[in-house]
């Protein structure tokens, strides 16, 4: 079974492209890797073809012969949004149970992905629908932002709480666990945003369909190669769309597809 799947959205990221899937690779758990990239004119789609060689589907057993790295090519910058949209479809046509956000740009810590799994995954009642890696659960946990840039991310997640009623600490994060069946119910209707508002729209959505929120801490650390895709109208998107969305969201009839899961958001330790 196809079990494991981390989208990537990529655009000129040839810096850390190579690095990033040598490193998901070489976790102790195995993880597939899906690069989706906007045709990027510095050649990451090239180096991920590259690499598609030096990992090719080997070994005896249904599993092992499955390839590790994919890479799905599209025309033209379309947005972080709509990346993981067509990265998550890619996957459940595919039949994968667990599919993670994550950046390619190490901001993220590959080994977290393991944390995050392992909650989504876990057997009992406290096993979760969607897994956060949060900066702020535990404090603020972010390594080399500008102190201005730390304080827009925190208070944008207090805005979003008191806007939308989630108890959510890091609205905006980028580094998520999703179970599939989660994607397969909230994916029926279109996701509008595509910055930090996709992220929201996407905690939002899973929360307003009672599906269970579990956040885990990671330390966040910023890029060091490449350039930060980070723009004044992403961050506006994100103000103004939150209040767009809860506006909506009263017009739209939410009808929970699991009549186990409760609307719950707790900090656990990993």
């Amino acid at each position: 079974m196809k079990e494991r799947l981390v989208v990537i959205p990529t655009y000129n990221e040839i810096e850390n492209i190579e690095a990033i899937i040598r490193k998901v690779f070489s976790l102790p758990e195995p993880f597939d890797v899906l690069i989706v990239d906007d045709s990027s004119p510095d050649g990451t789609a090239q180096r991920v073809r590259d690499l598609q060689e030096e990992f090719p589907a080997t070994g005896s057993s249904v599993r092992a012969s499955l390839p590790r790295l994919h890479l799905l090519e599209r025309r033209g910058k379309l947005g972080l949004g709509t990346a993981y949209i067509d990265g998550f479809k890619w996957a459940l046509s595919r039949g994968y149970q667990y599919l993670f956000e994550m950046d390619a740009d190490f901001s993220h810590n590959p080994e977290d992905l393991i944390k995050l799994y392992r909650v989504c995954a876990e057997e009992g009642p406290d096993r979760a629908d969607v897994a956060v890696g949060s900066r702020y659960i535990r404090g603020v946990n972010v390594v080399n932002w500008p102190m201005g840039r730390v304080l827009m991310s925190y208070f944008a997640g207090v805005y979003v709480r008191f806007i939308t009623g989630m108890s959510i600490m890091d609205p905006t994060a980028g580094f998520v666990c999703y179970r599939a069946e989660v994607l397969e119910v909230i994916l029926h209707n279109p996701i509008k945003f595509v910055g930090y508002a996709f992220q929201i729209e996407m905690k939002f959505t899973c929360w307003k369909y009672g599906f269970r929120i579990r956040e885990v801490p990671i330390i966040f650390t910023d890029r060091t190669r490449g350039v930060s895709k980070m723009s004044s109208k992403i961050f506006k998107e994100a103000v103004f769309g939150v209040l767009q969305m809860k506006i909506s969201s009263f017009f739209r009839h939410y009808i929970p597809r699991r009549d186990s899961v409760k609307k719950v958001e707790e900090p656990i330790g990993v």
